[in-house]
C-alpha cells in the first residue's frame, strides 16, 4: 500500500494554499520541508503551533520532516548540525510523525570520499543513535553530490550503519529516481543496488539536462517499472510528490497550484498501470 504525500512547499509557501490543492487531489499527508519560506528546522515554536492547529483542523498528517541536516560540506563542524537535527527529532515527536529525512554531506573542495568516507559514517551513527531513543527513523535521500548520491555509496551506507545498529530500521534509503537521473546514473541500477534498504519514495521524472522535471512516467527515470517492481515486493510506505515541475536547486522545488494536480495525476496513472494500492 503506497500513501501519496506531497512536498507541499512546491504547490505555494502558503499552508493554507497547500492545503487547499492537496484536498483537491485527494492527499491527505504533506512532507514539511518549509512555509512562508522559512525552512521547517528554523520555523519558531508559535509557527510549529499554529501550522498544528492546521493541519489537524483538516485532517492532514505528516509523511516526514523534510529537514536539510546533512546538506553542508563534510569538513563542517558537526556541532552545529546535530543541534539541528535535535530541533528535527524534537518537532517528529510535535507532528507525530515517524519519519527524519537527511542527507549525507557534501565533499570538501579539492576532497576524496576515501577520505571521508568514515566521517560519513560516524555522524550517521551519531545521528542514528539518537533516532533510536526517540523512536523515529532517519530517511537518507540520493541527493546530487553528497555521498549517497551513487547507488553503490548509498548500499555502502546503508549496509555499513545499519549492521551496527542495535535497530536497523531506524535507518533507510528514499529512493528519488529523478536524482539518479540528473546525476548520471541508471535509475534501474539505482532501484536494483537499493531496493531492500528502501522505505521511502520522492517522485519526479527527469530528463537529463533538462532544467525541470518532467510529470511521471514522462522522463528516464523509469518510475513505471520501479513502481511495479515496488508492488511486487508488497511495499508499505510514503511516495512524495516532488514534481520540480517549473524548476528546482538544493533548498527545493517549484510546481505551482496548477500543475501540481496533474503531478498527483500523472503518479496516479502509473499507480494504477503497477496494479498498486494506494491512498
Amino acid at each position: 500500500m503506497f500513501t501519496i504525500s506531497a512536498f507541499a512547499d512546491e504547490i505555494d509557501p502558503d499552508p493554507q494554499k497547500q492545503i487547499d490543492i492537496l484536498k483537491q487531489c485527494g492527499i491527505r499527508h504533506i512532507e514539511l520541508r518549509s512555509i512562508l519560506k522559512t525552512n521547517v528546522l528554523d520555523l519558531t515554536d508559535l509557527q510549529v503551533s499554529e501550522l498544528k492547529s492546521l493541519l489537524d483542523k483538516n485532517g492532514f498528517r505528516l509523511s516526514a520532516i523534510g529537514s536539510p541536516v546533512g546538506k553542508t560540506k563534510i569538513d563542517e563542524p558537526f556541532a552545529p548540525q546535530l543541534e539541528r537535527f535535535k530541533r528535527a527529532v524534537h518537532l517528529s515527536r510535535v507532528f507525530n510523525t515517524p519519519n527524519i529525512r537527511i542527507f549525507s554531506y557534501y565533499l570538501s573542495e579539492g576532497g576524496d570520499w576515501d577520505d571521508w568516507r568514515r566521517e560519513v559514517l560516524d555522524r550517521m551513527w551519531q545521528k542514528c543513535a539518537l533516532a533510536a531513543k526517540a523512536n523515529v527513523r532517519l530517511v537518507h535521500e540520493n541527493e546530487h553530490r553528497i555521498y549517497g548520491d551513487s547507488p553503490e555509496r548509498v548500499k555502502d551506507l546503508m549496509e555499513t550503519v545499519r549492521e551496527q545498529l542495535a535497530m536497523p530500521a531506524t535507518f533507510g534509503a528514499v529512493y528519488d529516481p529523478a536524482n539518479y537521473v540528473f546525476c548520471g546514473y541508471d535509475p534501474w541500477q539505482g532501484w536494483q543496488l537499493t531496493k531492500e534498504f528502501t522505505v521511502h519514495f520522492h517522485i519526479k521524472d527527469w530528463v537529463n539536462g533538462e532544467e525541470h522535471g518532467r510529470l511521471a512516467g514522462e522522463g528516464h527515470g523509469r518510475i513505471a517499472e520501479v513502481m511495479a517492481d515496488a508492488v511486487k515486493r508488497n511495499y508499505e510506505g510514503f511516495a512524495t510528490l516532488e514534481p520540480h515541475l517549473l524548476g528546482g536547486g538544493p533548498t527545493g522545488g517549484v510546481t505551482g497550484p496548477e500543475l501540481f494536480p496533474k503531478a498527483a495525476a500523472a503518479f496516479k496513472k502509473v499507480l494504477d498501470q503497477a496494479g498498486a494500492k494506494y491512498q
